[in-house]
């Protein structure tokens, strides 16, 4: 096959706008340990980034940050970034992190992508964070399936922890026993082309095409051990973008969003809706004090008293010029009553997802008792009872015979031992036969010297 030299151009080209759409470039404020580099300069922090621990001091070292150490467990650790990713479009997160303990060992990492930093709070695991507005994803060993990676969203008005069962809020979620495997662990999340997907080892995880995550966030890796601990290692975090015109100054798109959004009254947002429109009340108010000549209300007249053309237009402007008020009071009214409508949306469905959390709880506490009682049901119609009453019977009788036949044995015994004696018996028989005779003398005696009576 012959390719002409121009054709060989042309296909060069090709390659190199393709590579050059492809490329994506690395995020510096919001990267560490790319291309080889170590994770700190100094040992001792790590540059755009805050670290914190809670019951001890996360360690630095030169290729990894030790979250939560291998001993003693119920640790914390966070690494949240000291600026907001202010890009916006296609990017994608590389996270590559290893977990190492003892064989019953447990513990959480969390990968936050929220409106508000938690740098100055304690290190929190999606079971223990305030509200926050934004994405965790979290990786634990879920249900006791060896591990998993599953993702929630949080608008900022749920409380996750105080959720009956928070472990059915998340959105995606995919296996990954992550634990003591020596290698490390890539996990990748990337929005693109109106998609939010996750990939772990460059297997796909979940994805989605209804949710897209906005800009002006922050990053944020936390892990928590248990009594049993899990070391938790970050070996890189890499934040990367195909929008080459972000690559050096990120904060230029973000000012020119917001030049975009002052410039255009009618992207105004709603929080600030009603003091623009006031302000163009305010400013037809000042045109009218200016003119008070101006009619509001023309009367209806008959078209054969207007005489003059003079008086034809005077009437003719002013009548359109009290229309165009009117549509335009009417376009105002138009507009409160949408914002109106928006907000009483919004309070509905803010009323309604508590009750709906509150239905699938009562709705989960039913199947448990009917998961319940259909296993004692089951158990009560398979097992047979026959042979317990049996042995429950046999073990009666032998009790009552064995009481028979110990019963006059035991009565004997204390008889034997604690009844009184033949010798007793005679010495109370001798002594009651000498008390007799002895009242009898005593008796005789009396008498004999009793004086005696004579008629």
């Amino acid at each position: 096959m012959y390719l002409s030299s121009s054709a060989l151009r042309g296909v060069a080209w090709s390659a190199i706008a393709f590579s050059a759409a492809q490329a994506s470039y690395i995020i510096d404020s919001h990267s560490f340990g790319q291309d080889g580099k170590a994770v700190s300069p100094n040992l001792r922090a790590i540059p755009h980034f805050n670290l914190k621990g809670e019951a001890w001091d996360p360690e630095i070292h030169s290729d990894r940050v030790i979250l939560t150490p291998p001993w003693p467990g119920n640790k914390r650790g966070a690494l949240w970034s000291e600026e907001p990713l202010h890009h916006a479009g296609d990017w994608q997160v590389d996270l590559a992190f290893r977990v190492s303990g003892m064989d019953r060992g447990g513990g959480n990492l969390q990968l936050w992508y929220t409106r508000d930093s938690q740098k100055d709070s304690p290190p929190a695991s999606l079971y223990t964070a305030n509200k926050f507005d934004g994405l965790v994803l979290v990786i634990d060993q879920y249900e006791g399936r060896g591990g998993s990676i599953r993702g929630f969203l949080n608008d900022g008005n749920m409380d996750i922890k105080a959720h009956s069962d928070p472990d059915t809020l998340s959105f995606g979620q995919c296996d990954y026993a992550y634990r003591n495997l020596g290698a490390l662990s890539n996990i990748r999340l990337k929005q693109a082309h109106g998609t939010l997907e996750v990939t772990i080892d460059g297997r796909p995880c979940f994805s989605t095409n209804k949710v897209k995550l906005p800009e002006g966030y922050y990053f944020g890796i936390s892990a928590s051990s248990a009594e049993n601990p899990d070391s938790f290692e970050i070996h890189r975090f890499i934040v990367s973008t195909t929008n080459t015109y972000t690559r050096e100054e990120p904060g230029s798109h973000h000012q020119q969003q917001q030049d975009h959004q002052q410039q255009s009254p009618d992207k105004v947002p709603p929080r600030v809706h009603q003091a623009y429109r006031q302000m163009l009340k305010d400013r037809d108010q000042q045109r009218h004090d200016a003119s008070p000549n101006i009619p509001q209300m023309v009367e209806d007249v008959f078209a054969a008293n207007i005489k003059s053309q003079q008086d034809q237009f005077e009437d003719l402007h002013n009548r359109i010029q009290i229309i165009t008020h009117r549509i335009d009071d009417l376009f105002d009214m138009l507009d409160q009553y949408m914002i109106d409508q928006d907000e009483r949306f919004n309070q509905i469905m803010g009323r309604m997802t508590p009750m709906h959390d509150q239905v699938s709880a009562i709705q989960r506490n039913v199947e448990k008792v009917e998961r319940t009682s259909m296993e004692t049901l089951r158990d009560l119609e398979s097992k047979d009872f026959k042979d317990m009453i049996y042995q429950l019977h046999l073990a009666v009788e032998q009790g009552h015979t064995r009481i028979s036949s110990a019963l006059p044995t035991q009565m004997a015994d204390v008889v034997g031992k604690h009844g009184p004696s033949m010798t007793t018996f005679l010495f109370i028989a001798v002594a009651m036969q000498i008390m007799v005779l002895g009242a009898w003398r005593v008796y005789k005696a009396r008498r004999h010297g009793a004086p005696k009576k004579y008629l």
